[in-house]
Order: C-alpha cells, then structure tokens, then sequence
C-alpha cells in the first residue's frame, strides 16, 4: 500500500528538482527523502526518477504517479482540515434550496445526518431558476436543482455544480392507451405522440419540458400543450382521466400509481441530472467544511433511495 510520504517526496523532488533541495522543502534528511521514493518503486516496479548531477527529474511514470500524488494528497490534506474545522465550529446554520420532489424523498435524511454534526438546515423550496438566481448571488449556502443532458444552466463562474443523483424520465399514458403496454419504449416510437395533448410545467422554461419539445420539433412537429402544472399528483390525475400524456420523473412518481402506465424511454438524454451546487474551490467564498458535510448527506441520501 502507498505511504503519503512517499506521495509527498515524488511531488518535493518535481517542484524542487533535487532530492537534497527537496528534504530542505520538507524538513527532512535526504536519506528520509531516498529511502520513501526506492520504497516508491520498489511499489510500482519502475523508477520514477531520472538522477543526474544537475539534479532530479520525473520518469514518464513518476509523472504519471504525480498527477495522481496531487489529488490524494489535496483530499488528505483537506480531510485533515475538514475534521480540526467540524470539531471547532460549533453550531452551523446554513441557506438550503432545493426543489420540492427531491426534499419531499431526502431532506429528513439529510438533515438528520447534518445535524449530528451541529449543523442546522434552513430550507427553502423553489423551482430551478429561482435556486439558480439565488446561488448565483450568494443567497444560498448550497443548492439542489436539475437540468438534462446538453442543456447547462446559467451558472455564474464562482460556483460549482456536481451530479449527486441520475434520475431517469417515465412517459405517462393513461391505462387503455395504445402504447400504455408494460416495458420501455423507444425515442421513433414515444415521437409518434405527436397528435397528443401534453402536460408540461407551469413555467415555460422547464429542462424536462425543453427536451420534449426539442425532440419533437427534430421531426417537424409542434406540440399542443393541453395543461400546464408544477403539481405532479395533478399532473397524475390529468393523466389517469384522459385529458394529455407527459413525461414524470422517477423521483416524482415512483412506480405504480392507479389508471396510468409508466414506461421508461430508452434514450438516456431523457433523465434529470440533479445538481447540488455550491460556491467553487479557490473562489473567494468558497465552500466551508460544513457545505462538504452537507453534500456528503445528499449524495447518501439519493444512494439510499429504493424504487423498488
């Protein structure tokens, strides 16, 4: 297994050039120095070394152990702060937005777990623009909001967004539908939809809408919106009585609801990709260690979910 001071004498000698200037930067003796780095390739089956008596450089594998060396380093280097700043801090009270259906199915979880570490969660719910309008100005601490593949919200350049949750698409056919048959559907196949009437999102500007009508417009055909609503119990009561067909996300719905079919499409552009965003490493705000705490809690909290 690799020692980190093996790590931290490969990236010495690289920024130093020399082994001897290299146990200077460290405060170590050089043959403290020597003695990690032969441990270091005796671990890899390489040198990753190249001596002369112009000093040292990197091999083509100790370069490619030092782009590694940084990132574990950076984490451990981090880990170290993170637990001295949680065990200092306190009581932390941070600014939270998410969209409902994602707190509906995680935030008491997440809480729960933040909270045994003495952070305390004031939560907002809001649709995407809102939260995204909200981080972008620094009125939120961290925020949960989705988008769809190839289409990137409006992110200003000191925040972050990482995909903590992949959440997949259904089409809703009211039972006795023609194409309301158990198992997934396909893109030519959900396109022929064209003549139906659909539900979208109250607000004109919904990723999950967006795409629809993208797709649809690639083959020529415009669509009728028959209802609009952020409501998705009555987006599925609209379905169930006939009235228009739409696309629901899993977190939503679930699996089974009376008087409707849910089939999954098999183009995987359809899915929400739940963002968690935050201010951006080396921004001069940047996230605290109670903001890392708090995205380690959503991540837990969506790979815990069930839909089974």
């Amino acid at each position: 297994m690799v020692d980190l001071r093996q790590l931290e004498a490969l990236r010495a000698v690289h920024a130093e050039g020399s082994v001897t200037a290299a146990a200077r930067r460290l405060g170590w003796g050089q043959p403290t120095v020597d003695y990690h780095l032969k441990n270091l390739e005796r671990l890899v089956g390489s040198p990753v070394l190249l001596r002369s008596p112009r000093g040292s450089r990197l091999t083509p594998v100790g370069m490619l152990l030092l782009d590694r060396a940084q990132e574990i380093l950076t984490l451990s280097e981090r880990a170290i702060r993170d637990a001295r700043e949680l065990t200092q801090m306190g009581r932390v009270r941070l600014r939270f937005g998410t969209f409902p259906t994602a707190a509906a199915k995680i935030l008491p979880a997440v809480v729960s777990r933040v909270n045994d570490f003495g952070i305390e969660i004031d939560a907002v719910l809001e649709e995407v623009p809102t939260l995204v309008e909200r981080i972008n100005r620094g009125g939120l601490d961290a925020a949960l909001v989705y988008t769809v593949p190839g289409y990137e919200l409006p992110f200003r350049p000191h925040v972050a967004a990482v995909e903590v949750h992949r959440d997949p698409l259904l089409l809703a056919l009211p039972s006795g539908h023609p194409l309301a048959t158990p198992g997934p559907i396909d893109l030519p196949t959900m396109l022929t939809l064209w003549r139906e009437r659909w539900l979208f999102a109250a607000a004109g500007d919904d990723p999950m809408d967006t795409i629809v009508v993208d797709a649809f417009a690639a083959e020529g055909h415009a669509l009728e919106v028959a209802i609009r609503t952020d409501d998705f119990q009555v987006m599925l009561g609209m379905i169930a009585a006939r009235l228009a067909v739409g696309l629901l996300p899993r977190l939503a719905v679930g699996n089974a609801h009376p008087g409707i079919v849910l089939r999954p499409i098999e183009d995987p552009a359809f899915a929400r990709s739940v963002l968690v965003a935050t201010s951006a490493e080396g921004s001069p705000r940047g996230p605290s260690t109670a903001v890392r705490q708090l995205v380690l809690a959503i991540r837990d909290g969506f790979a815990a979910l069930s839909f089974d």
